[in-house]
C-alpha cells in the first residue's frame, strides 16, 4: 500500500457545514388505533430569534414532518398550520392548570378558544394537559385529573372527543426501580393521581404520555449504563441487559424505560393503555462536564431512535407494538436557562440550518431537503488525529482514491491540514462508491453532509456534477490486495525520515478500515 502522509490535524469544518436530516413519516403508533408508527417533533420557542410561524411551517413541510407537539396553543402558529394536514398536539401550560382544573367553565373556554376555533382547518389530534406535573408542579397534582376531565367534557360538547385525545406527559422519574422493568412501579406517593388518571386514559381510549431521556439516565448512572446501551448501538448478546424475572433481553435504555412504564401500569392493574413518548432526544453540545453531549452522539441517538420507531420493532414486552415518539426538539433554544446542553437539543438552528445530518439508511427514509441528491462525506470535527491519518492513508491507497489534487501546488493542497485533506479523500471514496451505505464512516471519523465542501479552485467530486465520475461500487470496494494509488512518497511533506517500522505501523492501522 502506498503511504500518503498528510500531516497536521486541525479540523475546521463548522457546525454550519452539517446538513440534514430527516423524513418523518405520517401514521400514528397507538396500539389502539389503525395508524402506523410515527416520529414527530416538539416545537420549543426559547429562541432569541424565533422563526415566524410561516417559516416554522415551511420547514416542517420541507422536511415532511407530519406530527408536531406545541407547548401551548399559540394562535399564530395554529393558523399557519391550517390546511397543512400536519397532526398537532396542543398543550395546556402548567401556569394555566390550576384555573382549568378548578373550573369546568374555564376549561370550556380554553377549548373553545384554542381548539374549536381552529378545527377542522388545523388538524389538532391531542391535548397535553400540563407537562411533568407530578415532578415539577406537585401542588397542581390534585387537580390534574379534574383538568383532564373538564377538557374532555368540553370536547364531548363540541363533538370532537373521538378525534382529539386528552392526556398528560410524565417524566420517567415517576417510575421507581425501573430495572429490571418487571419490578418497576410508580412512586406510591402519586397513586391517588395515577390510578384515576389511568382510568381516565382507559375509558377515553387515550394513551400514557411519557418523556424518555436515556441521556439523563446515562449521565446519572455513574458509568453503570454503557454509552452504547444508551445510544441504541448494537450490543453483543453477552452485553445485553436481561430481566431475570421475565428473561427478556434489552439492547437499549429506551425500551427498558418504556417497558418499565408498562409494568408499572400493570402493577396498578392497567394492561391496555398504550404509550406515546412525548419527548426524547440527545443534546449536540455540552459544557466540560457533559462531554457525551456532542454532535456524533446526538446524531447516533436520534438516527437510531427514528429507525427503531419506524421499523415498528416495539419493545421486548410488547414486540410489534409501536411506540411513536416526538423528538425533543425542532430548534436549538439559545435562551433556555441551565447548562450548555439545555440549549442544544434541536435538529435545526433558528435559521433553519440543520445541526447535523441524521443517518437514516435502512429506515425507509431519505434526506427530505436534498432534492439534488448532492451529499458529501467530510472529516468529523474533533476526530482523533491518528484515526484520521490512518483513514486518509487507506483512502489514498487501498481505497483507490486519486489523491493527486492534494499534492503541494495542486488545487486542493490548501488548507494544508490532515482534516482538510482527509475530507477530500473521504468524499472522493464516497462518490466513487455511489454514496452506498457505510461508505462514509471510516471507523467513525467521517460523516455525511449536504453542504458542498468545495473551496476556491478545489472542486470536490459530486459538486454539481463537476469532477465527479461515479463508478460501480463493487469495483472500488476495499480489498486487502489493493495496490498503491500511486501517491506514495510524493505526498510525504512532514520532515524527518520514515522508517520501515513506521510504515508497517501505518499499514497495520490502516487495515482496520478494510
Amino acid at each position: 500500500m502506498g503511504l500518503c502522509g498528510f500531516g497536521r490535524l486541525r479540523s475546521r469544518w463548522a457546525d454550519s457545514m452539517a446538513s440534514l436530516l430527516l423524513l418523518l413519516f405520517t401514521g400514528a403508533s397507538l396500539a389502539s388505533t389503525d395508524e402506523g408508527p410515527f416520529v414527530g417533533v416538539n416545537i420549543g420557542t426559547d429562541l432569541s430569534d424565533m422563526p415566524s410561524p410561516t417559516q416554522v411551517v415551511a420547514l416542517l413541510k420541507a422536511q415532511n414532518i407530519h406530527h408536531v407537539r406545541l407547548y401551548d396553543a399559540d394562535r399564530a402558529l395554529l393558523l399557519a398550520l391550517a390546511g397543512t394536514g400536519i397532526k398537532v398536539t396542543v398543550s395546556v401550560p402548567n401556569d394555566q392548570l390550576l384555573g382549568i382544573g378548578q373550573s369546568n367553565a374555564t376549561a370550556a373556554n380554553w377549548v373553545a378558544r384554542n381548539v374549536v376555533a381552529h378545527v377542522p382547518a388545523t388538524n389538532i389530534t391531542a391535548i397535553a394537559v400540563g407537562s411533568e406535573v407530578l415532578t415539577t408542579l406537585p401542588n397542581a397534582a390534585p387537580v390534574l385529573v379534574s383538568a383532564m376531565n373538564f377538557i374532555h367534557s368540553a370536547l364531548v360538547a363540541a363533538n370532537l372527543h373521538s378525534q382529539i385525545k386528552v392526556s398528560s406527559p410524565h417524566s420517567s422519574s415517576i417510575i421507581i426501580d425501573s430495572f429490571p422493568p418487571s419490578q418497576a412501579f410508580f412512586n406510591r406517593t402519586w397513586d391517588p393521581v395515577m390510578v384515576p388518571l389511568l382510568k381516565f386514559l382507559q375509558s377515553t381510549g387515550s394513551y400514557l404520555m411519557l418523556n424518555v431521556y436515556p441521556y439523563y439516565d446515562y449521565m446519572q448512572s455513574n458509568n453503570v449504563i454503557p454509552l452504547d446501551y444508551a445510544l441504541f448501538r448494537p450490543l453483543p448478546p453477552n452485553k445485553e441487559a436481561v430481566d431475570s424475572n421475565t428473561l427478556l433481553h434489552y439492547t437499549n435504555v429506551f425500551d427498558a424505560v418504556v417497558d418499565a412504564a408498562y409494568f408499572a401500569m400493570s402493577d396498578l392493574n392497567f394492561t391496555n393503555v398504550p404509550i406515546v413518548v412525548t419527548e426524547s432526544g440527545w443534546p449536540s453540545k455540552g459544557d466540560s462536564s457533559e462531554r457525551d453531549a456532542n454532535l456524533d452522539n446526538a446524531n447516533t441517538y436520534n438516527s437510531n431512535l427514528i429507525k427503531h420507531v419506524l421499523n415498528n420493532t416495539g419493545t421486548p414486552k410488547h414486540p410489534g407494538v409501536a411506540v411513536s415518539t416526538y423528538i425533543y426538539e425542532l430548534y436549538n433554544e439559545d435562551v433556555r436557562p441551565g447548562p450548555v446542553s439545555e440549549k442544544n437539543w434541536g435538529l435545526f438552528d433558528s435559521n433553519g440550518e440543520p445541526v447535523y445530518i441524521l443517518h437514516l439508511t435502512g429506515a425507509g427514509t431519505v434526506l427530505a431537503n436534498d432534492t439534488t441528491n448532492q451529499t458529501f462525506c467530510v472529516a468529523k470535527e474533533g476526530a482523533d488525529k491518528k484515526m484520521l491519518q490512518a483513514a486518509l492513508d487507506w483512502a489514498c491507497g487501498p481505497g483507490k482514491v486519486d489523491c493527486s489534487p492534494l499534492l503541494q501546488g495542486q488545487a486542493c493542497y490548501e488548507p494544508d491540514t490532515v482534516a482538510s485533506h482527509a475530507t477530500y479523500a473521504f468524499n472522493s471514496y464516497y462518490q466513487q462508491m455511489s454514496k452506498s451505505p457505510g461508505s462514509c464512516d471510516f471507523k467513525g471519523v467521517a460523516s455525511v453532509t449536504t453542504t458542498d465542501p468545495s473551496h476556491g479552485s478545489c472542486v470536490f467530486p459530486g459538486s454539481g456534477g463537476r469532477n465527479s465520475s461515479l463508478v460501480n461500487g463493487t469495483v472500488l470496494a476495499p480489498s486487502s490486495n489493493s495496490t498503491s494509488s500511486g501517491c506514495a512518497g510524493l505526498y510525504l511533506y512532514d520532515t524527518g525520515s520514515i522508517t520501515g517500522s513506521m510504515i508497517v505501523g501505518v499499514l497495520l492501522l490502516a487495515l482496520v478500515f478494510l
